[in-house]
């Protein structure tokens, strides 16, 4: 079960890291609003292909949870993937996929304060030292712009963006039990209509921008790979291990996405990306090594395991 999950979670960084790329590439040859309703539109006409036999199965089901299920997708899907284009014209894209990285101390705060859910000393320093890597990523290397609050507006824009992916992230504990196609036809529906009010507004402040032949092609990468496989695989891989494990793994957002910015984009990487990876790196490790190790424990103590 572990290692299904870890591939699926890792693809799943790897895509999104992609994302960011992808985003920053589109400045110019695509507006982010409309990429954001190009992105959830595509992926709703897709998924409905595939999927609606299903979820006219699943509709009694889902049709209870329509609140739920439509403020997932404004959450999860419009909201962040807004601030994330958005974001990505003011800063770049190796410091919008490390700053990524501070999702999963923003679900382990969430699941303690709202759910009790344990977690250990070493999660806590793991999560700590993530938060220092994003924290010096955010200061392009100094610290003290944080404390005058003298931020980039687009490291601000991400640091909202990983508030609402965590509020997502921590709210998928509530959702049906129907069959992933349906869960994800309603979430992109929804996606694409919360987004159609901030088209409209990109519209009336005069910054829409028509996609050209480099804008279709980067919105068809992201319809098919972060949208759709991606969020699948996402969804699958906190089911199989919860939210505080698979949230780790969005740690490694930073990793793809650096490497990607580098070898595609020609970004430059500066000395307190590599601390900042290092911190990253440490913090997931150390994490996700005792949440495996406590979830075993508890597994003996219920008798499932041998000890």
């Amino acid at each position: 079960m572990y290692r299904n999950a870890y591939v699926l979670l890792l693809l799943t960084a790897l895509f999104w890291g992609g994302n960011a790329v992808s985003g920053k590439l589109a400045v110019g040859h695509v507006s982010p609003m409309l990429l954001t309703a190009m992105r959830w539109g595509f992926a709703v006409a897709i998924l409905g292909l595939i999927g609606w036999p299903r979820l006219v199965v699943d509709w009694p089901v889902a049709r209870k949870h329509v609140p739920l299920l439509f403020g997932l997708g404004a959450l999860g899907f419009t909201l962040f993937n807004a601030a994330l284009y958005s974001a990505l014209n003011h800063t770049s894209a190796i410091n919008a996929s490390i700053e990524q990285a501070g999702i999963p101390m923003v679900i382990f705060a969430a699941n303690f304060i709202l759910f009790r859910i344990k977690v250990t000393i070493v999660q806590v320093l793991g999560f700590l030292l993530s938060l220092t890597g994003i924290a010096l990523t955010a200061s392009h290397g100094d610290l003290s712009t944080l404390v005058k609050l003298d931020m980039n507006f687009g490291d601000a824009l991400m640091l909202i963006a990983v508030l609402v992916y965590s509020g997502y992230t921590v709210a998928l504990r509530f959702k049906p039990d129907i069959h992933w196609q349906s869960l994800m036809i309603v979430l992109t529906g929804s996606a694409f209509v919360m987004s159609i009010p901030f088209v409209i507004w990109e519209y009336a402040a005069g910054r829409l921008i028509a996609p050209d032949p480099t804008g279709w092609a980067l919105a068809a990468y992201i319809v098919i790979f972060p949208s759709i496989i991606a969020q699948i695989f996402y969804i699958r891989g906190v089911e199989l291990i919860g939210a505080n494990r698979a949230g780790l793994f969005i740690n490694m957002v930073p990793i793809f996405g650096t490497i990607l910015s580098v070898l595609i984009i020609g970004e430059d990487f500066q000395l307190y990306h590599a601390v900042a990876f290092a911190l990253v790196l440490g913090g997931i490790w150390l994490a996700e090594h005792s949440g495996r190790k406590m979830a075993a424990r508890q597994q003996r103590e219920l008798g499932y395991l041998p000890d």
